[in-house]
């Protein structure tokens, strides 16, 4: 592939660039401690002065001669919008975090934030699949970076596994979600309100929590957990892929989208199975099975004040190139509408462009509002799609959100073919294979991060879309790897994982 450089252009409206050594962003005072529960509890400030910061990850990047260790990235935000400048570079060789940079981890293939103890600043949530534990290979394991008034670090850094069963192939941290499902104490539940973490093996969801009154940050695993096997069709088994939290029902508790593909004589379907929050975590709630997936979001779309769920289908049995499905919450405690109230593809009117088989349209998904007509947009992926005659190059859409949920006023598509948009599409770069919708200044629009893992070959570049009254523009957007973050880039797969 040929290789681009990273573009600084003069971003408009909403986030901005600068460039410069790591450091860790000013002191803070931090936030009012809230634990998420819907969606539009944005959960990603580490530093606390009431900006969105951004957690990317990079788990191809060799740290200390080793290959595909990982690391992730910490760009802190303020008024003045999204900065390479404020930053940290983490990663397992850094001081005090546990472990050590190996061959194939994967550190930051999966992250996710959360105020994980109370204090007003977010937490941030790191997954090693790959990590090796005991000599079972890719058991997995997940680090915990606690958010202060300088940010994040390495020296009060947490370590998580899957203390009751860890075993070869699990995967432990393959998919991180972090929201309030439940209460530390369901006898008192609105003591000490804080985030739990949801994590993933292939086959397994775990949940972990900060003990109030524990010794430092000590965290520990519940007791409740549930196997994929628990949601596979009778006729075949079932592997979990990823999670998205919202308030479907209306209730003082998250509730947890979970989604999978089918394995055994029919592998690749798409499922999703909705858990409610409860005050005990033995007590979630069913909240429904509906089809399609992997790739899910929450968002209150229709403006309700309860959140609905948009699912991408991509798998086996999924419209030519994909489409996406809408669910919305019924308006009580009983959670999910069972039937979609709309969905889209390609070829749905008013869509840009022409589905085809591979596009993977709604493979990636991100909910934000791009225009501040305080209804969230919807970025959707296509990493597959085809832009001319190069493959795989990829391309993002954006459907604006109105009364309705979703409409095709306004849709756009974007792509580097673009002639502001920063590089050239060329094959296997897969743009768009993660999109995340983010009020870095905090102007009430959502610009939009749209990441290709697969630039330069496989180094990996993020783009930042700036937002307007008009919704997203391509004018004014800039591009950066991790290059520019003071990280290692090459074969890096920066973008990989960007949390939402």
């Amino acid at each position: 592939m040929r290789h681009i450089r990273s573009a600084v252009l003069a971003a408009a409206a909403l986030l901005t660039f600068a460039g410069g050594a790591v450091h860790a962003a000013p002191a803070a005072q931090a936030a009012v401690p809230f634990p998420s529960i819907g969606w539009q509890q944005r959960n990603c400030d580490y530093d606390g002065n009431g900006f969105d910061d951004v957690l990317a990850g990079a788990p191809g990047a060799t740290v200390s001669g080793a290959n595909s260790a990982g690391y992730v990235t910490v760009q802190y935000s303020s008024s003045s919008g999204l900065s390479t400048t404020r930053k940290s570079v983490l990663h397992q060789n850094t001081s005090g975090v546990p472990g050590g940079a190996e061959a194939g981890d994967g550190f930051g293939r999966a992250v996710a934030s959360g105020d994980l103890d109370n204090d007003g600043y977010d937490d941030a949530i790191v997954g090693i699949p790959g990590e090796d534990l005991a000599g079972l290979s890719d058991a997995g394991a997940v680090t915990i970076f606690w958010g202060s008034p300088t940010g994040l670090h390495g020296s009060d850094s947490t370590w998580l596994e899957n203390t009751d069963a860890p075993r070869a192939g699990a995967n432990f941290g393959r998919a991180i979600e972090a929201a309030r499902y439940s209460a530390p104490d369901p006898a008192d539940p609105n003591a000490d309100p804080r985030d739990s973490i949801a994590v993933l093996e292939d086959d397994a969801l775990l949940f972990f929590t900060a003990q109030p009154g524990g010794a430092g940050q000590q965290v520990t695993m519940s007791q409740r957990s549930l196997r994929a096997r628990d949601f596979a069709p009778a006729d075949g088994g079932l592997e979990f892929r990823s999670l998205s939290h919202g308030n479907y029902n209306e209730d003082s508790f998250a509730d947890l989208a979970v989604s999978g593909v089918t394995t055994g004589n029919q592998p690749g379907t798409g499922t999703v199975h909705v858990l409610h929050g409860a005050p005990d975590i033995n007590e979630l709630g069913d909240g429904g099975t509906f089809p399609g997936g992997p790739a899910i979001v929450s968002g209150d779309w229709d403006g309700t004040g309860q959140d609905d769920l948009v699912i991408g289908d991509t798998g086996t049995g999924s419209p030519r190139g994909g489409g996406i499905t809408l669910y919305t919450g019924r308006g009580d405690l009983s959670g999910l509408e069972p039937e979609p109230v709309q969905y889209w593809t390609q070829d749905s009117t008013g869509i840009p462009g022409v589905a085809e088989t591979g596009d993977q349209w709604g493979a990636e998904l991100s909910a934000g509002d791009t225009d501040g007509d305080g209804h969230p947009d919807l970025a959707i992926g296509a990493p597959g799609e085809n832009i001319g005659n190069i493959s795989n190059a990829g391309a993002v859409w954006v459907l604006r959100g109105d009364r309705t949920g979703l409409t095709n006023t306004g849709a756009k598509s974007f792509d580097q073919q673009h002639a502001d948009i920063p590089g050239t599409a060329e094959t296997s770069d897969r743009w768009g294979s993660q999109v995340r919708l983010i009020d870095a200044n905090k102007d009430g629009r959502f610009g939009l991060l749209a990441a290709a893992p697969g630039e330069n070959t496989n180094d990996g570049f993020v783009w930042v879309i700036p937002a307007s009254s008009s919704g997203l523009i391509a004018r004014g957007t800039w591009n950066y790897s991790g290059s520019q973050l003071g990280a290692p880039a090459a074969n890096a797969q920066f973008g990989t994982a960007i949390d939402e």
